[in-house]
């Protein structure tokens, strides 16, 4: 009998309060631990594993492309960003496409265009309106435009130029900017992931855009973990019918390769020019390889529609096992993103699932995210249900 292994990592900084579990390898929408126990995945890498684990169509693609260039830097044209950008630019309605490594360099690059888009008008010191609760990343300027003082709170002044305001609420905008010519852009999440799975309103979505072309701001929108067909549609502002002069992307574009992406409209598309910005490894070959083949393979097998259908049938669980129960705020969220808020914090889960086989995580101290893999099935959908109904009945009975 192979003895226990232990998960531990003395020589990792203490930067993660981590589930005492290390994975070992996956399949679909499972993964095992070193010790060779089963779990089904709820959290997909958090919105990352697009595709689920050890895919039969995106395995032996990544292996031809190891075996053929990995890295070459941006010194060089590179055929992957050219095929990649043009499927992003088709299936957005947008103009180009920069790339980068993940979510948090794309929103850093957004915000660079909308500072510079607002230097070029002449705007000295420009603004851009962010949002309450909202999540973009943890550099300093990302960081600057959260809305979570746990996420900025022991690292010193914040970057200026941001104003924040709350969400679905038109008017606290228009008065939040009364009268400020230094306001440049918009900038929010369609669906807030890690501020507690908070949608947009489309009627609030329709509203912005109007007051945006009004006042010539950029509207950018984060879809680096609501987009990518987790609401059903490639990004979920789509189902407000506006598009947005600004997009970063990452997450699920990859399938599990690193990988981040700025989608610009043509009041965007042209801000950057050489020499203001760039990259070392973002869009090297294997990277690009890997989000071609997702956006093939979500295609190929239909995922968009399988996320709104599956996506449903798992809400309409949810709501039917909880969502009566005192103690159970909402469940809310669209396609595979939903949350579940509970009236009381639930950090205690995400442990407490992984002891029953199922892998999840709560964000906002009080809302059960859960962000699987889009091939998740009705089955594994009602297996969620399953597991993670009685853990919170017991914790909401305590």
């Amino acid at each position: 009998m192979t003895a226990f292994i232990e998960a531990t990592s003395p020589h990792v900084m203490n930067t993660y309060g981590r589930v005492p579990i290390a994975l070992s390898h996956g399949q679909g929408c499972r993964v095992w631990d070193v010790n060779g126990k089963e779990y089904l995945d709820a959290l997909g890498g958090i919105a990352v594993n697009t595709l689920g684990h050890n895919h039969a169509k995106l395995v032996p693609a990544l292996q031809d492309q190891i075996g053929k260039i990995i890295h070459s830097s941006n010194y060089y044209h590179v055929p992957g960003q050219e095929q990649l950008a043009t499927r992003l630019v088709e299936r957005s309605g947008m103009t180009n496409v920069f790339f980068c490594n993940s979510g948090l360099e794309a929103n850093e690059a957004a915000i660079k265009i909308a500072r510079k888009y607002g230097v070029d008008k002449g705007i000295a010191k420009p603004e851009i309106v962010v949002y309450e609760k909202a999540f973009h990343g943890r550099s300093i300027a990302t960081m600057s435009a959260t809305g979570n003082p746990k996420i900025y709170s022991g690292f010193g002044p914040l970057a200026e130029g941001f104003v924040r305001v709350p969400v679905n609420d038109i008017d606290a905008i228009k008065q939040a900017t009364e009268g400020n010519p230094n306001v440049v852009a918009v900038f929010f999440e369609t669906i807030q992931g890690e501020g507690g799975i908070n949608p947009m309103r489309i009627e609030y979505l329709q509203q912005l855009r109007k007051l945006c072309d009004e006042r010539d701001w950029l509207m950018m929108i984060d879809e680096v973990q609501c987009g990518m067909g987790r609401t059903g549609k490639w990004f979920a502002h789509q189902w407000a019918g506006i598009v947005p002069d600004v997009m970063p992307l990452a997450k699920g574009l990859g399938s599990g390769v690193p990988i981040g992406a700025v989608v610009a409209g043509p009041k965007a598309a042209n801000v950057l020019q050489p020499g203001n910005h760039g990259t070392t490894f973002g869009g090297n070959p294997l990277a690009m390889r890997a989000g071609n083949e997702t956006i093939r393979i979500m295609e190929e097998d239909g995922l968009l529609h399988n996320a709104t259908t599956v996506g449903l049938h798992l809400k309409t669980a949810l709501q039917h096992a909880l969502g009566s129960l005192p103690g159970v705020k909402e469940v809310r969220g669209q396609g595979l993103m939903l949350g579940v808020e509970l009236a009381q914090p639930c950090g205690v889960l995400v442990g407490q699932a992984a002891e029953a086989g199922l892998l999840i995580s709560v964000t906002a101290d009080s809302v059960i995210r859960l962000v699987p893999p889009l091939i998740l099935t009705i089955a594994e959908a009602d297996e969620i249900v399953a597991k993670l109904t009685p853990l919170v009945k017991a914790l909401l009975a305590q």
